[in-house]
């Protein structure tokens, strides 16, 4: 064991590449007095020698060979690529103290082969990005000079995406990653935006995955390009209850922060993080929900040398004011809170922004009934926050039903699913009633809704001082990206589904258990319905069809198949499933409820606790609840009179689909629900006639004075950029690796002390006093939870639920170790819900229509191809096939064998052959699934010959009749 007291201290970058020698080498760690001796040398020549035994086979001992290499008079004075990774060291660009790079020797000249530059670096260079970076990402963590030649690399240059995965799986990828990780895509020239992946262990090795597809680009991807966008992830050590500090991820990452990241001869540089919270939480619950951006500023790749970039020369401080000057906010917390907009995910408007005129209007504030403005926390109270408007001409450049940056006809399954039968919109195209968006013009950030308004001029948009998030410093003269990102327009409701909050809320406002088990009954109804129902199967197979190998189900409903069909029948039971699991979280069907958007009363004729609202055959009388997600207070949900205004025609015309909310009174109605406002926030709005006919309402929350816990910020005008980029890592750390859990404990609390609070009764004295101290105790986590959303953005300390206010013991349907049978409306439905059993399908029959006469030749062929597909996918699911193929990829080579192409309008066969072949593969898998009565083994044919075979037998079906029975034309 080594003496503490005789250990000897190394940069990080020498310790790392020293660890990873003695591991990949399998050589004892050198004994201090050779640590003394690589400290004497210094980093730089430390890092040369070790580099270079690296890349050497060491036969006796790394101890002497390390003394050897120090004492021999042939040092190498030269940086040298990372040992580990087989890429430029981040010292690849001699960064100067403003940021801008200097350009090294190598640099200078491209050709070079010196250790800092190997040939196979120099090749990869020559390659397109995103060829350059799947070799990168199929090499592991193996070195790219150890996992392929420069003249390999060189032969596959020219070669199509397609073609070059195809090469460098078999030259590389699958020696060093698994074949899970192949990326086996037909569409890399589809247009879709790539996202790339880096993974930092705590040893400092990088290992990269991607390209990746995604759904939307964001507007940093747009301005910069894909390629110029890496998102990275810093590994953490998990044992047990024990996790890594954010002093030990600074001491292992901080260089990173500092000198950013080289991808191949690339030099990427932290930029932005945003944490995604419970939706990126969804995607991979075991990942961190805080994503973390680097962005490219140098490259002396040879391919790069062509086109300028946007970044080159940039300090980190001008990079960031292109998109916005945010150093012009007090503090860091909100610098990284406004900046990271960039990261929405959104649609672009194309619209002309030199000639936009964007005017700055007041808010509309609160006040008392003296007239005076009403303030709370020192902050004055407005009715109007986050909501703006724009003209006519503008707003019809939008379209309509975009959601999280996707405009929803540009989804592939939309298109497909409809085919012909879609509804066609209106030639007399309306224009969304709100648009919310991120607006970039000239320095400023804007963030909020904008109001169609038809009496606006045209190329006009009205923003708030409420909506302007960073304002342009006047002595920072820098050129900006003046962009309209839009991130949602005001679409028409979907089905509207209760929570458990919601329930748990309705319920203690009086509305009783059995109105809840009726609608319960219902959905187990339609449940079971999709069985026999074919437009409840349709609407099921819609909603899940994510999960459903590319909406398979869905498709078969359309063509005509029979519900009884036995994979149909076996998919569906897979779906009905996942909606009981729904239910049994209180996701309830509620019809007359509806999630629209919110903004505020232009006209003014609004009154207290009146609201408008627009639905699809225009404005709505009567009462209405009103309510906005995440809200726990008792008194988030509010009874309202919705109101016809006349007034309102002349601003929106015939736009659709939102609720207005009144401009009048000391407070916002809006911030009354759960702190609402008007940037995007989605209210529920039920016109139920049962629930206003139960329901009481509670007094509104009211926010409480924050306690004095915040943290004295840094200006980041104050700051130089490399003491700016520094502490934006070190924000970025903290958030990453010591997150505050207190918005979830104290939600599940809640849950604990909401059941109590439902089954404690009012007429027993005892029960009565226990339920004013949980309430009293709600009422405190309610404050807690509210702070906790906005805590990020204020700069507070972290914060945590004390003892007092932590459950000890949960209701059973929250599915803890800790637990009581609950009686309250949830427990119940959770019970109800538990009682549903499926049986599983075994009844194996083919359709009469597919029961055709079939070459036998086609049987023959495709009885040994699909003996063939068994042998391979068994392989491939139990790990032990050599080939490294993916499920994906074999079904790819067969849907390819069958088609004679990669899809079936490719096929140079002929229809005739392409039937038959389709039939032989229909016919071969069922008789086999029949035989071993195993209905799952069906899916082959559908995934592999379901296009042939769909078409077919919808071309045998009375579509109108089919139409009508689906959707009921």
């Amino acid at each position: 064991m080594i003496n503490p007291t005789e250990y000897v201290a190394l940069s990080d970058s020498v310790e790392r590449l020293l660890d990873s020698i003695c591991r990949e080498q399998n050589q004892a760690p050198p004994s201090p007095q050779v640590r003394r001796e690589l400290a004497s040398v210094g980093e730089e020549l430390a890092l040369d020698i070790l580099t270079r035994i690296s890349l050497t086979k060491v036969r006796h001992s790394l101890a002497s060979f390390i003394i050897f290499m120090i004492r021999s008079p042939k040092k190498v004075t030269s940086r040298s690529p990372n040992a580990i990774r087989g890429f430029a060291t981040n010292t690849l660009l001699n960064t100067q103290a403003n940021g801008a790079a200097t350009p090294t020797p190598m640099e200078e000249h491209p050709g070079s082969t010196s250790p800092a530059m190997s040939p196979e670096l120099v090749a990869l260079g020559e390659l397109e990005f995103r060829k350059a970076f799947l070799l990168l990402s199929y090499i592991g963590e193996e070195s790219l000079e150890r996992a392929i030649t420069a003249d390999k690399i060189r032969s596959l240059k020219m070669l199509p995406m397609c073609k070059f995965e195809e090469e460098i799986w078999q030259a590389a990828g699958r020696r060093y990653i698994s074949p899970n990780d192949r990326r086996l895509y037909h569409g890399w020239d589809s247009g879709k935006p790539y996202v790339y992946h880096c993974h930092i262990s705590q040893r400092g090795s990088l290992k990269f995955k991607g390209p990746l597809f995604q759904e939307a680009r964001t507007h940093l991807q747009k301005s910069l390009g894909d390629d110029n966008v890496i998102v990275v992830n810093f590994a953490e050590e998990r044992n047990g209850y024990c996790r890594t500090s954010v002093e030990e991820a600074y001491a292992l990452y901080n260089k990173f922060g500092r000198e950013g990241i080289c991808v191949g001869l690339r030099l990427y540089r932290f930029f932005v993080f945003k944490d995604g919270g419970k939706e990126e939480k969804k995607k991979d619950p075991t990942s961190s929900s805080v994503k973390c951006y680097f962005v490219r500023t140098e490259s002396c790749a040879s391919v790069d040398k062509k086109d300028p970039y946007k970044l080159s020369g940039k300090s980190m401080l001008e990079a960031r004011s292109l998109f916005m000057q945010a150093h012009t906010l007090p503090s860091l917390d909100k610098f990284m809170a406004r900046f990271s907009l960039i990261l929405s995910k959104t649609f672009t408007l194309d619209i002309d922004m030199g000639s936009l005129d964007v005017q700055t209007i007041e808010d509309v504030c609160c006040q008392d009934e003296n007239g005076d403005i009403v303030y709370h926390n020192g902050k004055e109270q407005i009715h109007t926050d986050g909501t703006g408007f724009i003209s006519k001409d503008l707003a019809v450049l939008c379209p309509r039903n975009v959601s999280k940056g996707i405009h929803t006809k540009d989804k592939n399954f939309r298109d497909n699913t409809t085919m012909a039968f879609a509804n066609v919109e209106s030639s007399t195209f309306e224009p969304p009633l709100l648009i919310q968006c991120r607006l970039f013009h000239i320095g400023r950030a804007m963030k909020g809704t904008l109001l169609i308004n038809e009496k606006l001029p045209p190329q006009t948009i009205q923003v708030r001082p409420s909506m302007i998030k960073v304002h342009a410093d006047p002595n920072f003269l820098v050129q900006s990206i003046n962009s309209m990102e839009v991130v949602g327009t005001s679409n028409k409701p979907q089905r509207c589904y209760l929570s458990r909050n919601l329930i748990a809320l309705l319920s203690y406002g009086g509305v009783p258990n059995e109105f809840f088990m009726g609608l319960l009954k219902s959905a187990l109804e339609d449940a079971y319905c999709v069985f026999t129902n074919k437009r409840a199967a349709f609407r099921v197979s819609l909603k899940h069809g994510e999960m459903d190998d590319d909406f398979n189900s869905m498709k078969m409903i359309l063509s005509g198949i029979p519900l009884d069909e036995a994979y149909l029948q076996y998919r569906l039971s897979v779906l009905a499933k996942e909606e009981i699991n729904g239910l049994k979280k209180g996701r309830l069907y509620i019809p007359e409820c509806y999630y629209l958007m919110g903004t505020a009363d232009p006209t003014g004729c609004l009154k207290k606790d009146q609201v408008c609202i627009i639905l699809e055959n225009g404005q709505i009388s009567g009462d209405v609840l009103v309510y906005r997600n995440p809200g726990l207070h008792f008194g988030d949900i509010h009874i309202l009179e919705a109101t016809y205004v006349k007034e309102l025609e002349s601003f929106v015309g015939h736009s659709k689909y939102a609720i207005f909310f009144p401009c009048v009174g000391p407070r916002s109605l809006a911030d009354e629900i759960a702190g609402g406002d008007f940037d995007g926030d989605m209210y529920w709005v039920s016109k139920n006639a049962e629930l206003l006919k139960y329901f009481k309402k509670s007094e509104p929350w009211i926010e409480n004075p924050p306690c004095d816990d915040v943290i004295a910020s840094k200006q980041p005008s104050t700051l130089s950029d490399d003491e700016l980029q520094d502490e934006l890592f070190k924000l970025f750390l903290r958030s990453r690796f010591q997150p505050s859990y207190a918005m979830g404990v104290a939600a599940e609390c809640w849950n604990a002390f909401m059941d109590r609070l439902l089954t404690l009764r009012d007429d027993c004295p005892i029960e009565k006093q226990e339920k004013e101290r949980v309430k009293e105790n709600m009422i405190k986590l309610i404050d807690l939870y509210y702070y906790a959303l906005d805590a990020p953005k204020k700069g507070g300390k972290k914060v945590e639920v004390p003892k007092d206010l932590r459950a000890e013991i949960y209701p059973h349907y929250m599915e803890k170790d800790s637990s009581y049978t609950s009686t309250s409306i949830l427990g119940l439905i959770y019970d109800e819900v538990n009682k549903c059993q499926y049986e599983d399908v075994k009844d194996i029959t083919k359709l009469p229509i597919l029961d055709a006469e079939i070459p036998e030749s086609c049987l023959n062929m495709w009885r040994s191809y699909y003996g063939q597909y068994r042998s391979e996918m068994t392989a491939a699911l139990n790990g032990s096939d050599s080939t490294g193929q993916s499920k994906a990829a074999i079904y790819n080579k067969y849907r390819e064998i069958l088609y004679g192409a990669s899809e079936p309008n490719k096929s140079r066969k002929s229809m005739e052959q392409v039937y038959n072949e389709a039939l032989a593969v229909y016919h071969v898998a069922y008789d086999y699934a029949k035989s071993i009565e195993s209905v799952s083994k069906c899916g082959f044919v559908w995934k592999v010959a379901g296009p042939v075979l769909l078409q077919h037998y919808a071309s045998k079906q009375d579509i109108s009749a089919l139409m009508r029975e689906i959707f009921g034309w």
